[in-house]
């Protein structure tokens, strides 16, 4: 194969790049001559992963050689974890669709464990879909592994998974035939009254403990059993108890069911989601205009910024507004921000326009106070402003010693997280734009 490809000289500069990366996990994004990410991927060690590209084995494996050709640019994005890793990927491609990747672009999501607590035998599931007043653990990165693990589980705390609506207080339960699980000793039987409510609710508690990572027990007791069955000559039940440690030990691999949100699968309900803002923030009437803010920067020099709109809920696409900061150098934020909503608010001003309800920022206590610095300059009252920052999707408020934090499936937060996220994608849109006409001139 010839190695001498069309933009040798590009390359040379995105394999520099790529030799720089950490050896950390994280995502590393390939992108075009046109700044537009064309291949998303995944690493254990970004210095490593990213490097191999350029290797003699990478440059003749064919669908790599093809990569390479429309290659310009790349990035990466630490990570705090490797499980953190894959799963930003999969977000990424689903919101980006770059050219080259194939796989993880349709709507399958990742899986959850669900209990569903507010039951009064609470039955344990497996779910892409999971649902309001659950206690809710993943997503989880492999769904083998999260239904080998619910197996093992359910031998152990012999907790149930059908869908029976089971009440203490319906006595014909009493005459309800177990399944074949409570004949293999997997399940108590609640649906007969085998089991006590309270008896059944420490099961489930305990397995909860276990999910929420204290199973360093569980597995010492399960390595004792597995150790005495081989000494007994007992090797295939042995071997299946070795299977299910490692199982149990995968459960680890999953991510925080409050951070790494996948918006497909929490719907949205607007008018619920504004309700709910007027009731965790205090506010004196519903906000029907919310306007997002969100800085961004173009090559580390320009510095952008994007605006916007939502009415009752819902984005309204004539309200949006871009921004080239003009007096901001740097990568100084809150200057930027405060300039933003100086200039957005002094318009309305001069144009006798509409003020947003609520003013919502992208970032932390910093990015809000800059906001309102800027209210406050221009004398005005309106709007209430908040602050969302994105690691931990904590909302920041002027009045709050304390951010507050939302349960994940809170349709307040789903409306923040959704104006944010909105924000986000039509800045890095102007950006794709900046950068396109910036190759123009320079071409």
């Amino acid at each position: 194969m010839d190695q001498s490809l069309p933009q040798d000289h590009l390359l040379s500069h995105v394999q520099s790049k790529a030799n720089a990366f950490p050896a950390l996990p994280g995502v590393y994004l390939m992108k075009d001559n046109q700044g537009r990410v064309i291949y998303v991927g995944k690493a254990k060690r970004l210095k490593n992963r990213a490097s191999s590209y350029f290797n003699k084995q990478g440059l003749e494996e064919p669908r790599t050689a093809e990569l390479l050709r429309h290659v310009a640019d790349i990035d990466c994005i630490v990570t705090s974890s490797e499980v953190e890793a894959l799963l930003m990927e999969a977000r990424l491609i689903k919101d980006i669709q770059p050219r080259f990747n194939i796989e993880l672009k349709d709507d399958k999501s990742f899986p959850y464990l669900q209990i569903r607590i507010r039951e009064e035998f609470p039955r344990v599931e497996f779910t892409r879909s999971p649902k309001r007043g659950t206690k809710l653990f993943g997503p989880f990165t492999s769904a083998r592994s999260l239904r080998a693990a619910i197996q093992v589980l359910q031998r152990i705390f012999k907790f149930r998974n059908c869908a029976l609506d089971i009440r203490s207080d319906d006595q014909r339960w009493r005459w309800f035939r177990p399944c074949l699980l409570y004949s293999i000793h997997q399940c108590t039987a609640p649906c007969n009254f085998r089991v006590d409510r309270e008896t059944y609710r420490q099961q489930i508690q305990q397995l909860i403990m276990v999910l929420e990572g204290k199973k360093d027990q569980l597995i010492a007791e399960m390595k004792a059993e597995m150790k005495q069955a081989s000494q007994i000559l007992q090797f295939e039940k042995a071997a299946q108890i070795r299977d299910e440690i490692d199982a149990l030990s995968k459960l680890h691999l999953r991510g925080d069911a409050g951070i790494h949100v996948q918006p497909e699968v929490f719907v949205l309900d607007p008018k619920r989601g504004v309700a709910g803002l007027k009731k965790v923030l205090k506010l004196a009437s519903l906000p029907r205009v919310i306007e997002g803010v969100d800085i961004a920067h173009l090559g580390g020099t320009e510095v952008v910024a994007s605006l916007v709109q939502f009415i009752d809920g819902m984005p309204f696409k004539p309200g949006y507004r871009r921004f080239r900061i003009r007096t901001t150098e740097g990568n100084d934020d809150f200057s930027a921000m405060r300039e933003v909503v100086t200039r957005r608010l002094r318009r309305l001003q001069k144009e006798q326009g509409t003020f947003p309800d609520l003013l919502l920022i992208d970032g932390g206590k910093g990015q809000l106070n800059a906001a309102h610095s800027a209210i406050r300059s221009l004398d005005l009252q309106k709007p209430s402003v908040v602050a969302l920052a994105k690691k931990l999707e904590e909302i920041y408020t002027l009045d709050g010693q304390q951010p507050l934090r939302l349960s994940r499936s809170s349709f307040a937060l789903r409306l923040l997280q959704y104006i944010r996220d909105e924000a986000h994608r039509f800045a890095q849109h102007y950006h794709h734009i900046l950068r396109q006409r910036r190759l123009e001139e320079q071409g």
